[in-house]
């Protein structure tokens, strides 16, 4: 009985180890003989659109921050973020007090200087009318001289008179001359006060938008300290960074597509405006200036977009879908299906966006591309394909 019971078991042993065999042989000539799956796509002829993508932000070209010259209490801010402004338009005012006062100051001084000239000229006058006096005496006095009417010692003493009157002129042209410099000197001080005065207002340099308020009335602001951030909306661009192996296809000019996060559905029409001359080291990518032809409705600087600079165009050429374009050993092909098998073939490529390439040789129209059904699949040249 026992024996029995081990032949029965060896022969299921081997029972079994025959038909894994079996199906282990079915598996593999499935795997290598069975048709596989393929996705097919026939080749047809359509424009293509070769487009260069960036991704960037929008700013405006002209912007200024709106600061004080002088340092200051704000005692005023007219504007506030949203609001359009219009060249000239009062934004900012400083408390003025003080500088009103010195202006006043100032004035009264030029007043004070101007009335000490007046009086210098009317003594200047009378220090003429004296030199003129001298000059008579001594020159009656030279005469008298020499006709012994009179001593040396008088001629001495109108000599002398007529150097004092002499002196005194000289003092009092020298004292209009110091009264007229100390008169600049405050009308100088006054132009000062009244420049000063001016800078308490700020005011708008060109027409354009308020984008950003910084501060409010009580702060104690210096000079150059951000108050407004102004932008001006006659041209506003989108400076988006791209890859620097696309620089031979970007200049000035040329038609963009931009495409803002916040209304991605809508594309904008844009311009390249200007390129720039100074890649990044560190992504290789250098900043190209779109300018926006128009906007959204609701815009703000600095938002997120992406723009498509059209690169070149052409209508009736062969369209190879992207993901049907297989690359193999650094060269680039696609799989046609005949005879219900795979055939390799090189391509040669042209324009390209993101959704075509344009295939200039290698296939023609109406031939049938494949490629696997599943992804992770690879396929082989005469291996036996099915289309799904």
């Amino acid at each position: 009985m026992d024996e029995r019971s081990d032949r029965v078991g060896k022969w299921w042993k081997v029972v079994r180890g025959l038909l894994l065999l079996v199906l282990l042989l079915g598996l593999v000539y499935r795997a290598k003989f069975s048709p596989l799956l393929v996705a097919g796509h026939r080749l047809e002829r359509g424009e293509i659109v070769a487009e260069v993508m960036g991704t960037g932000t929008l700013e405006a070209r002209v912007k200024s921050t709106i600061s004080a010259r002088i340092s200051g209490l704000l005692s005023n801010v007219l504007v506030d973020q949203g609001d359009r402004v219009e060249k000239g338009d009062l934004l900012v005012e400083l408390d003025d007090a003080v500088l009103l006062q010195q202006v006043e100051i100032a004035k009264a001084d030029i007043a004070a200087k101007e009335a000490s000239i007046v009086r210098l000229v009317t003594d200047k006058n009378r220090a003429v009318a004296v030199l003129k006096q001298a000059t008579r005496l001594l020159e009656r006095m030279q005469k008298a001289i020499e006709s012994g009417s009179v001593s040396q010692t008088d001629l001495d003493k109108s000599n002398e008179m007529f150097a004092i009157a002499q002196a005194g002129l000289g003092r009092a042209e020298a004292a209009i001359t110091e009264g007229q410099k100390a008169l600049v000197t405050a009308e100088e001080t006054l132009r000062y006060h009244r420049v000063a005065l001016d800078n308490t207002k700020v005011t708008a340099p060109f027409d354009g938008l308020v984008v950003r308020r910084q501060r409010d009335p009580g702060d104690i602001v210096l000079p150059g300290s951000a108050i407004l951030t102004l932008v001006s909306t006659e041209e506003l661009w989108v400076s988006a960074w791209v890859d620097e192996t696309e620089m031979n296809q970007v200049k000035p000019g040329q038609e963009a597509r931009v495409i803002f996060r916040s209304v991605a559905e809508q594309p904008f029409r844009g311009k390249v405006a200007r390129l720039g001359r100074e890649t990044d080291r560190e992504t290789r990518e250098f900043v190209v200036d779109v300018s926006v032809v128009k906007k959204p409705v609701n815009w703000a600087v600095g938002q997120r977009a992406e723009v498509y600079i059209e690169a070149g165009r052409k209508a009736s050429v062969l369209l190879l879908p992207a993901n049907y374009l297989q690359w193999r050993k650094g060269l680039a092909g696609v799989f046609t299906a005949t005879d219900g098998r795979a055939v390799w073939n090189l391509v040669k490529l042209g324009l390209r966006n993101d959704d075509f390439y344009e295939v200039v040789e290698g296939v023609k129209e109406g031939d049938d591309l494949i490629i696997p059904s599943k992804l992770k699949q690879r396929l082989e040249g005469g291996q036996r394909i099915k289309v799904k």
